[in-house]
């Protein structure tokens, strides 16, 4: 018995630094220019890896389920996982069919842009996952698009039947080309941010709004500003610290995780807000979504 399963997307991060700097909300590259490239690094990110890292760090027994392939990044991803103590529940493609790549542009200024190549992340099929032999207390499902979504659609449902809680962490570009409702009736837990959360609500109650859609809890995080949660009865409320950030990617993984992992642990809302709080702002003091991820035993 599983005490969570993640399911979402495994990919081979690139860190690209280089001396361009923020103008407004853009970073600017000249065209036909040619930029150096100060530092360059390879990494495993995705939401699915990054929180399945965070959950087995913090000592709960551990499930990944994605689609990987045979090459250099599918091996890279099955190595992490052994190394973290995570079992692999997915399909590793044996096909020239690529894996999951994002390109990590980083400023100047601390921000970064992001490309994203999903490849075989989004065809996961049910029959890629053996949904009879699952056993699990938690699932937490981050952003899929395509035939994954509908995967875990159909999963969530039939796990949810069997009584298993699931936690969900939808992105922008998931909640434009989808259609969350459905997931959203089922969801324990949401967590997202403000403009994700504008997206799936016109009420000027954002908390009351998203958790007339179904879920038991919703947590609403806003970059540096206030941390808000809601579980029908109050609202709880934290405010980061003002820190040094080296690098932003991954923050809402480790958030998202460390707020669900207090509550499978059976610690209160203020309790899981500080542990998913504590674990953001210990990966942005890193460079990567998972080396600033705490290792702790919380089920003790």
């Amino acid at each position: 018995m599983f005490d969570i399963i993640t399911f979402g997307s495994a990919v081979v991060d690139i860190f690209v630094n280089t001396d361009v700097k923020d103008k407004g909300k853009f970073l600017l590259y000249t065209i036909g220019s040619k930029i150096l490239i100060e530092d360059l690094r390879f990494k495993i990110g995705g939401g699915g890896t990054n929180t399945a890292v965070a959950f087995s760090r913090l000592h709960f027994k551990t499930g990944y389920i994605g689609k990987l392939d045979a090459d250099f990044g599918g091996q890279k991803i099955l190595d992490l996982l052994k190394d973290e103590k995570i079992e692999f529940l997915g399909k590793i493609e044996n096909t020239k069919t690529l894996g999951g790549y994002s390109i990590i542009l980083d400023s100047k200024d601390k921000d970064r842009t992001i490309l994203t190549y999903k490849g075989i992340n989004d065809s996961i099929k049910l029959s890629d996952v053996k949904s009879s032999e699952i056993k699990t207390r938690w699932i937490y499902f981050s952003s899929l698009l395509g035939e994954s979504f509908k995967t875990q659609e159909k999963l969530a449902k039939i796990l949810y039947k069997k009584g298993v809680k699931i936690a969900f962490n939808p992105s922008e570009y998931l909640i434009e080309r989808e259609n969350v409702k459905e997931l959203l009736k089922i969801c324990e837990i949401l967590v997202l941010n403000h403009e994700e959360a504008r997206m799936l609500t016109n009420e000027k109650n954002l908390l009351e709004g998203l958790r007339k859609l179904g879920p038991k809890i919703v947590v609403i995080t806003n970059k540096d500003k206030e941390v808000i949660a809601f579980d029908g009865g109050e609202k709880y409320s934290l405010i980061p610290h003002k820190l040094k950030v080296v690098e932003r990617t991954g923050a809402g993984d480790a958030f998202a995780s460390g707020f669900v992992a207090g509550q499978i642990a059976g610690k209160s809302i203020d309790e899981s807000l500080k542990l998913g709080l504590e674990e953001s702002e210990s990966v942005i003091r890193h460079q990567g979504a998972k080396i600033g991820l705490i290792r702790r035993n919380l089920i003790r």
